[in-house]
């Protein structure tokens, strides 16, 4: 017998359990710092990775597209995450430099969303990310070709295992249309879910003059 997916859904419940306060009036002025803390909060919570969020982008017909990445760092120049150049989502950049970004830590029932212009890094800033991260990410990188139509499984194996051998051979052995992006916010938005519904929602906006606008939002 088949599930009912209807059944399944009304039998789930969401933040049964205590959830942490959040004081929009004591909210730093910049939102980097509040992300910051929310993110170690979620890890010291035991969130399952934390550091994993979508990114949304759209193609040149303005048509809407999402996935899950990874996120590699935060600071004043941006969010910063990779990818090639040449997958879906590197040609969807860089047709329509814009994407947005959202967190979402149920242990805490907490989400955070930004959006805004995207750029790439220099070259010798996306291969040193690159060759920081671990073994199993440059032999990633290494098979290339995301996105593209794919003949077979065994295929994909064979140049996987051509791929981790290198990477154990060649540590700094480079992957050419391997970039790493970096997303400015011109908004960011903090929710804290409350379980009788009483969420709170605190908007970063970025005004004319560069300086962040705080903004409580009905949820």
């Amino acid at each position: 017998m088949e599930p009912d997916l209807h059944e399944l859904l009304r039998s789930l419940r969401v933040w049964d359990t205590e959830l942490p306060g959040f004081a929009p009036d004591e909210a730093p002025e910049e939102p980097l710092p509040l992300f910051v803390s929310w993110f170690a909060e979620a890890v010291a919570a035991g969130q399952p990775e934390p550091h994993t969020m979508s990114l949304a982008t759209a193609d040149e017909e303005g048509l809407p597209d999402v996935r899950t990445v990874m996120l590699h760092g935060a600071d004043a120049d941006g969010w910063a995450f990779a990818s090639h150049a040449t997958s879906r989502k590197g040609r969807q950049l860089g047709t329509r430099p814009y994407a947005a970004l959202g967190f979402y830590w149920p242990v805490q029932g907490r989400q955070i969303r930004l959006r805004g212009p995207v750029t790439a890094a220099p070259p010798e800033e996306g291969q040193a990310d690159l060759h920081a991260r671990s073994t199993g990410a440059l032999a990633a990188a290494l098979v290339g070709r995301q996105s593209d139509v794919l003949p077979s499984y065994e295929e994909l194996e064979r140049a996987s295992d051509a791929a981790w051998d290198r990477a154990g051979r060649e540590p700094d052995a480079p992957a050419p249309t391997w970039t790493l992006y970096r997303l400015r916010p011109e908004e960011v938005e903090f929710f804290q879910g409350d379980a009788r519904r009483r969420h709170v929602r605190l908007l970063y906006r970025r005004t004319t003059s560069g300086d962040w606008l705080k903004e409580l939002l009905w949820p």
